[in-house]
């Protein structure tokens, strides 16, 4: 078994779904201005405000995390914008810098207990969420993997290298999507069924232990229940 020419064959096999799932992703007319509040109390708010108005945001909160959206028309000009974020009676302001405005859909980090602001994802942050999301899909295939019999250490060298390389990818993909993104879970399935298709070849190509319908069976029903719990985690997770 070829264990150096996993990498290849499973860039070669996923590059192209990247490109076409980005493209896909931003289809859908996302937010202009989407705000991560870390360490947010549950009296949170956050609003942009101005001489004349002052607009709060969409509320979302996914488990431990706080999200606010603006659609808010000056921020395509790439406008400094200053929003005003309030919570366990204290209230302080953060300026959106002009450069924090890269196109339509941004992203920004305010951590309420430090009073600062980040552009993009925290980096921790998202090395955190694609570990969780991948161990949790590798510990659940890896017991399919050995309910159906695969035993020889060939195997599981091969079935580690595999799940590391495309749900890795996968999760990486997932990361860079908006929180607000409503058409994140077709993006989850159409990018699934190219994980199945690279699987599905690579288990026939370098796992040789069982016979050729066993593997067949095991990608098939590994892939379908990873995809299931993949669902469910995007509900339950932030992303």
């Amino acid at each position: 078994m070829k264990i150096k020419t996993f990498p290849l064959v499973i860039s070669l096999l996923l590059i192209f779904s990247f490109i076409t799932i980005n493209a896909n992703a931003n289809s859908a007319e996302p937010p202009a201005l989407i705000v991560i509040v870390k360490n947010a109390p549950n009296d949170v708010s956050v609003f942009i405000v101005s001489e004349n108005t002052v607009e709060e945001g969409k509320l979302k909160k996914t488990a431990w995390e706080t999200y606010y959206a603006f659609y808010y028309r000056s921020i395509g000009n790439k406008n400094q914008i200053t929003l005003q974020v309030s919570g366990n009676d204290k209230t302080f302001y953060q300026i959106v810098p002009e450069d924090y405005f890269i196109g339509y859909n941004n992203i920004i980090t305010i951590d309420f207990r430090a009073q600062t602001i980040i552009k993009g994802k925290l980096l921790s942050r998202s090395i955190f969420l694609v570990t969780l999301r991948v161990s949790f899909t590798i510990i659940i295939e890896g017991v399919i993997f050995l309910l159906f019999g695969f035993r020889q250490k060939k195997s599981w060298i091969a079935f580690l290298i595999l799940n590391l390389i495309t749900q890795g990818l996968l999760n990486i993909f997932l990361n860079g999507a908006s929180p607000f993104m409503s058409y994140l879970i077709l993006n989850l399935i159409f990018m699934e069924l190219l994980v199945f298709i690279a699987e599905m070849i690579c288990i026939l190509l370098f796992i040789k232990e069982h016979g050729v319908i066993r593997r067949i069976l095991y990608v098939l029903t590994a892939n379908f229940i990873s995809l299931i719990v993949g669902g469910y985690m995007i509900t339950l997770l932030p992303v």
